[in-house]
């Protein structure tokens, strides 16, 4: 599902990325650990397309997504990945459903369809009666499955969690991470994590360590 080789990235005379090889299978669920500064979020960046590396190639479903303009990048990001990060994001004037909502409208497909799978995801996210509280009147755990179901309203094959449970309780927490296996294995989405949570890592398919922008 995803193939990265040669990645490398600089800010400035800083390198960040020296070289760096990942895939992930479908399905896969896979950490990436390190300490801060290794360039953990650095390569996720790149891997969902958010930013382009200096070198090196990036493949998600047998896409080059960097061989395409700005606008087929943007509708391909849209269509194929989601991303949930430490902070969830959410508009403050918008309903939990209208910011799950809000990346299907993007892309157009605001239909009945998409409206029946955000229902279905909040069932799944155990937040049905939540659709039509505001952010302000959710809980940080609750907010954090709103910006999840937000990520998969379209469908995507890929997945990318930056600290998703940083600033989560340790009860909350725990759920957040079972819930990420129980969506991967519903919807057979592949998940790339990272995470400085030990706890998450272990219940990953596979760990990889980054140490000076490099895997270990």
């Amino acid at each position: 599902m995803i193939q990265a080789t040669g990645i490398e990235k600089s800010f400035g005379t800083l390198k960040v990325l020296k070289g760096i090889d990942f895939s992930a299978r479908e399905r896969e669920v896979v950490s990436i650990v390190g300490a801060s500064g290794a360039g953990k979020s650095t390569l996720l960046s790149i891997l969902g397309s958010l930013s382009r590396p200096d070198a090196g190639q990036v493949l998600i479903d047998g896409t080059d997504i960097f061989t395409l303009g700005e606008k087929d990048l943007a509708a391909f990001r849209n269509r194929k990945i989601g991303f949930v990060f430490q902070f969830h994001h959410l508009l403050p004037e918008f309903t939990a459903l209208e910011n799950v909502l809000l990346p299907a409208m993007i892309g157009g497909n605001n239909t009945s369809a998409t409206r029946e799978r955000a229902a279905q995801l909040f069932e799944d996210l155990g937040i049905a009666a939540r659709k039509s509280h505001k952010p302000s009147e959710l809980s940080g755990g609750e907010q954090q499955r709103v910006a999840v179901a937000r990520a998969l309203i379209n469908s995507p094959s890929v997945l990318f969690a930056d600290e998703p449970s940083g600033n989560l309780d340790s009860v909350t927490r725990n759920e957040l991470h079972k819930m990420f296996f129980t969506l991967r294995d519903k919807y057979g989405i592949t998940i790339v994590i990272v995470t400085h949570d030990k706890d998450l890592a272990a219940m990953s398919d596979r760990t990889l360590e980054m140490k000076d922008g490099l895997f270990v």
